[in-house]
């Protein structure tokens, strides 16, 4: 599989046009078969690795969990395995009210250095309340609980928070299994643009297009996702409204529109157009109004990406003859010119920054396409996958774990992997592939 560079721009300098060369990669790397229905959308996680310390932890099931139509204490010991910082202790079926008077000692004798306690209360108006309870075996004390009043649609993101609890109180960190996950199928010839829950499951269609749908980028505060749709024939780039499905037109300039990025205020979106010749990087308000050139190069400059505080944006360049990752000012080339960022290899793409604005996350060619992580303070790289097909990387919201497209066992998938290259899973449609993800922001 080559990369979207290679398609989108190394073929554009061969005179074939942007939209037949994204066709063709999306041919070949999505040969999916038919699939019906939105539920055959979830997708399936498998667990390929595990962290070098694992954390446990016994999760007792929910007291009145039964009569609620979402198994909490299932999601939760899921949540908890999936991020590869815990073990989950076995409970032998115990099933403990948050209100219950713990023996924190025989849990410890168990094997676990935390015990979750938890209930589900049905409430008026057919919804729910959620309430858990999380202990300290070791110290005997309780670290803290939640209460949530919630209908029964709002069950599985409820499970997802009090998991992100969990975590953070165990581990000094936030954890991200409440956010949500972007990602493209294709179904016979139709594509969808779906939103999933961090697990993959849970799948809500935003867009189904006839023709390709690609580089969904979300809106800072979650509530928008930016892509670029081909179905006027040509790439254009929207902003989609996820809760009222509005769409805005933001950029249908003459030739290419494509790679949006947002602005850390959600007010701007980078984007790479070539409506003066070669591709090359420009800024526009999120609702299509004032656009403006930021880089003149003779060369093929696209693939931007806002630095976390907004002050810089990198780019992907061929201006040194090959693509290498650049950075300049958010203001433009000309406030400052570009910095070449990569110089471990000879072809490096798509970058992405870490939340906290320390690393850079891109894929290098070099016996196939492989994910790469830069500490951008020190330029050291670490290789992360085993695979040699990856693409598309987006790092979670709490800079702990970086989704990106890949081939597994012939198909084309989607996979995470911590940062320190320790935890992987796979994430699969039972019966189809997938393409293009990203990890949306903490929820607001």
């Amino acid at each position: 599989m080559r990369s979207l560079w290679a398609f989108l721009h190394g073929t554009v300098r061969h005179r074939r046009s942007a939209r037949h060369a994204i066709l063709a990669w999306l041919t070949m790397a999505m040969a999916m078969t038919l699939m019906s229905g939105a539920a055959r959308a979830q997708l399936n996680v498998e667990i390929t690795g595990v962290g070098s310390s694992q954390f446990p932890v016994a999760v007792a099931n929910f007291q009145g969990e039964s009569a609620a139509p979402t198994n909490l204490t299932a999601i939760i010991r899921a949540d908890l395995q999936r991020s590869g910082r815990f073990r989950n202790v076995d409970v032998a079926g115990a099933t403990v009210a948050e209100t219950a008077n713990v023996d924190l000692a025989s849990w410890k004798t168990r094997g676990a250095d935390a015990f979750v306690a938890g209930s589900v209360t049905p409430a008026a108006g057919g919804r729910y309340e959620v309430r858990f309870r999380l202990y300290d075996t070791v110290k005997g004390a309780s670290l803290g609980g939640l209460a949530f009043t919630v209908g029964q649609d709002q069950l599985r993101v409820t499970a997802h928070k009090i998991a992100d609890y969990i975590y953070e109180k165990l581990l000094g960190e936030r954890g991200v299994f409440a956010t949500r996950l972007s990602y493209v199928s294709r179904v016979g010839n139709r594509f969808q643009l779906l939103i999933s829950d961090s697990d993959g499951q849970n799948a809500r269609v935003a867009l189904t297009s006839n023709e390709p749908i690609i580089s969904p980028s979300w809106s800072p505060d979650g509530a928008k996702v930016a892509y670029v749709s081909f179905e006027a024939k040509k790439p254009v780039v929207y902003v989609h409204d996820l809760a009222t499905g509005k769409r805005t037109l933001v950029s249908n300039q003459k030739g290419n529109n494509s790679a949006p990025s947002w602005s850390p205020d959600g007010r701007k979106l980078a984007l790479a157009l070539s409506r003066d010749g070669n591709t090359q990087i420009y800024l526009v308000n999120a609702d299509g109004s004032g656009l403006r050139r930021l880089t003149r190069s003779s060369a093929i400059d696209t693939e931007p990406q806002f630095s976390p505080d907004g002050r810089s944006i990198y780019f992907t360049s061929d201006r040194g003859g090959a693509p290498q990752i650049y950075r300049m000012s958010a203001e433009g080339e000309e406030a400052g010119g570009a910095q070449r960022v990569t110089f471990k290899g000879s072809y490096n793409v798509s970058p992405r920054i870490s939340p906290d604005g320390k690393q850079l996350a891109y894929i290098t060619r070099g016996g196939g396409f492989k994910l790469q992580l830069m500490d951008l303070a020190t330029g050291d790289v670490t290789s992360l996958t085993d695979t040699s097909n990856d693409e598309a990387p987006s790092f979670a919201a709490n800079g702990k774990y970086i989704l990106y497209a890949t081939r597994s066992g012939g198909r084309s998938v989607l996979a995470a992997v911590s940062t320190d290259g320790r935890s992987k899973q796979v994430l699969s449609l039972q019966s189809g592939e997938v393409r293009e993800p990203s990890w949306g922001p903490f929820m607001q």
